[in-house]
């Protein structure tokens, strides 16, 4: 059955503790309820909140894991925004198929990300983590072995998104020579447009550079997972092909599924790596506080953090302010935008937008003829559809309509239009979710 829904959102649901501003934002900004959880809440807990509060959109950070069963129960909620990049957590195909638009936020946190992993590439390069423990005992080691100068060392980087990006710049600066593996031909003419060298594939990247981090997105740009790319073959390559004294350095501040702990261990043990940082894992707990089993516990090389990589003053509030801004133009004027179901996509109507008019946000199945049946309905409805912009999402078996009319339709037509595509289509779940926005 489709969502059917009038006017602006009101009803928020915040967990996982992202900025306190952002509640204040969004009460500001028109919501009517925004409902804060202190603890991180399981999936039967999650849907309860969800229900008894009837929630439109939710908002949360990486760990509490939004699954089918849970959007399926929650039939009030219409968006998902994720105060963070990765939406690993979230069943997207179960969000497509009943009309949740999930959105994110792959800007405000990168700056923090890249400081945290230059910091770590010149801490690693002068072996501050093994001099620090060492001193802290009383054992001083004064001498060069193993300490270098990042200066005219080459990086490798995996992904040139928004934090790879930024991170060659910073490299760049500092005198390193960047080169990075990047699938996306966007990504690569960027890189290449920059002075950058693209290697053709990861074994080259690892094999002819003294340093790789990884900044992958989740799946890659033809929709598959990324999960297990980074081998324990790619990792035992690290600079194969360097000079033997290179400092063959490894980073992961991206994704925890990207290579296996076991393989990064071997790695170093086997002395092919000198020393790693890891800020994600596999498994990562929900929760602070002891408990939690380190993979890399006994092993001093590799320095760890608790996925702290955003975890600053300034990104956090960045962060709220963003999402924020994000979710009420979409509840003001359906304006889409950092859609993880539809990367890259912009769509608003606000240049064309008068009193008296309304926005019309259609999810809707890929079956073919939907799109016109859609374009009928709306016509028997009574109203003219002035200018609508269309997008298949192929990977998630759906279609994403924003249509602007030159009047608002009452209320009850908004089923009737859902029921008549279904019919027209011949797709009885034709229409997943309907809302019209009037604007007044």
């Amino acid at each position: 059955m489709a969502r059917i829904l009038t006017g602006r959102l009101s009803r928020a649901l915040v967990v996982e503790n992202p900025h306190a501003s952002l509640d204040p934002l969004l009460l500001e900004g028109g919501f009517e309820e925004v409902v804060r959880l202190s603890q991180a809440p399981e999936a039967e807990e999650l849907l309860a909140q969800l229900q008894a509060n009837r929630t439109q959109v939710l908002f949360k950070r990486s760990r509490v894991p939004v699954t089918r069963q849970v959007i399926e129960g929650a039939v009030d909620l219409v968006a998902i925004q994720l105060c963070c990049i990765g939406d690993d957590s979230i069943d997207k195909q179960a969000c497509a198929d009943h009309g949740v638009l999930v959105f994110n936020d792959p800007i405000s946190n990168g700056r923090s990300v890249v400081e945290l992993v230059i910091g770590h590439l010149i801490s690693l390069s002068r072996g501050i983590h093994i001099s620090n423990s060492q001193t802290h005992q009383g054992d001083w080691q004064k001498h060069n072995r193993g300490r270098f100068e990042v200066f005219g060392k080459r990086l490798g980087i995996v992904g040139l998104g928004n934090i790879g990006r930024g991170v060659a710049k910073v490299a760049q600066a500092l005198g390193m020579e960047v080169r990075f593996h990047d699938n996306r031909r966007v990504a690569q003419e960027v890189g290449q447009e920059m002075g950058w060298k693209s290697a053709d594939t990861l074994q080259t990247l690892f094999a002819e550079c003294d340093m790789v981090t990884l900044h992958p997105s989740a799946v890659d740009f033809l929709g598959g997972s990324n999960a297990g790319m980074i081998t324990r073959e790619l990792l035992m390559s690290l600079g194969a092909k360097r000079p033997e004294n290179a400092p063959r350095i490894f980073l992961n501040l991206s994704r925890g599924f990207l290579h296996s702990p076991e393989d990064l261990v071997a790695a170093v043990q086997a002395k092919v790596i000198r020393a790693a940082a890891v800020d994600v894992y596999p498994d990562e707990p929900r929760s602070a506080g002891p408990g939690w089993s380190n993979p890399y516990a006994a092993h001093p090389e590799v320095v760890c953090t608790p996925h702290i990589g955003a975890a600053t003053q300034e990104a956090q509030p960045r962060i709220a302010q963003r999402v924020a801004q994000t979710t009420l133009s979409f509840s003001r004027t359906g304006s889409v935008r950092d859609c993880v179901l539809a990367p890259r996509t912009q769509v608003s109507m606000l240049d064309d937008l008068r009193p008296g008019r309304a926005v019309l946000v259609v999810t809707h199945g890929t079956t073919r003829g939907t799109k016109r049946a859609l374009d009928q309905a709306i016509f028997e409805a009574g109203a003219d559809n002035l200018r609508s912009e269309h997008h298949d999402l192929e990977r998630w078996s759906m279609a994403l309509d924003i249509n602007l009319l030159d009047q608002p339709l009452p209320a009850s037509a908004l089923g009737v239009i859902a029921k008549r595509t279904a019919e027209l289509s011949g797709d009885a779940d034709a229409v997943r979710s309907i809302r019209q926005v009037i604007q007044s």
